[in-house]
């Protein structure tokens, strides 16, 4: 390999599960930046991913010119910064982009942990975690009725940083039914939110992300029948 292709490398480590390891392979696709990938084993995590990210120990990691970027939500702006070719993640326009980072922000600070808590118990706390997310997803409904109708109707058109992290928590809603014998975004409830994620399923680099539905299932049942063995146990 030349140096100036050394240079430019792009290496991504990430768990194939992972929603957010899942952000940067959606924002790479979407970009067509050549990558890497590197799956890494969280049970057994590999030196590297240990030296490129010794704060939190965690995927994702982007390694771009030797150097490392941890946290997705740093790489996505580091993605978007760095390679600035259209489409880009963040609006141009400075209001747009404000907003777009609001409402990313809400889902990943409203949002995640609580859906990933549903995962994680049953009975009464599993309930007050479904209301949590039921609650939470209300608000993003009302939000994304003003968001989506200033900006062009064509999901394409506009994906962006929000669409990668409400993809990358929901686009495996097929298989939270499944495991769970619930829905998320319930079309009756959540009109907006189900008709928005639809047309997201539809973008080719979100297709080209999609892993399996039978393998998306059984990691998601191996999930949760150790977080409920690990609370039975506490």
């Amino acid at each position: 390999m030349s140096e100036m292709a050394e240079k430019d490398k792009v290496i991504l480590h990430g768990m194939w599960a992972s929603p957010y390891a899942k952000r940067v392979e959606l924002a790479l696709n979407f970009k067509g930046i050549p990558y890497e990938y590197v799956e890494e084993d969280l049970r057994n995590k590999s030196e590297l991913l240990l030296k490129y990210n010794p704060v939190h120990k965690k995927v994702p990691v982007l390694v771009h010119n030797g150097k490392a970027i941890a946290e997705s939500m740093v790489i996505l702006e580091y993605i978007d910064e760095t390679w600035k070719h259209a489409p880009n993640l963040l609006p141009i326009d400075s209001y747009r982009r404000a907003q777009a980072r609001f409402w990313s922000s809400f889902i990943q600070d409203q949002l995640m942990e609580t859906t990933i808590l549903v995962l994680k118990t049953d009975g009464e706390a599993q309930q007050k975690a479904v209301d949590q997310v039921y609650e939470k997803l209300n608000v993003l409904e009302n939000g994304m009725k003003t968001y989506l109708a200033e900006r062009d109707a064509k999901v394409e058109s506009n994906f962006g940083i929000v669409e990668i992290v409400f993809c990358a928590l929901f686009g495996c809603h097929k298989a939270h039914e499944e495991v769970l014998g619930m829905k998320f975004i319930v079309p009756e409830k959540f009109p907006v939110l189900f008709s928005w994620l639809m047309a997201i399923a539809e973008v080719e680099a979100v297709k080209k992300a999609t892993p399996p539905h039978e393998k998306t299932v059984g990691i998601l049942h191996l999930f949760r029948q150790s977080a409920l063995k690990s609370s039975a146990a506490a």
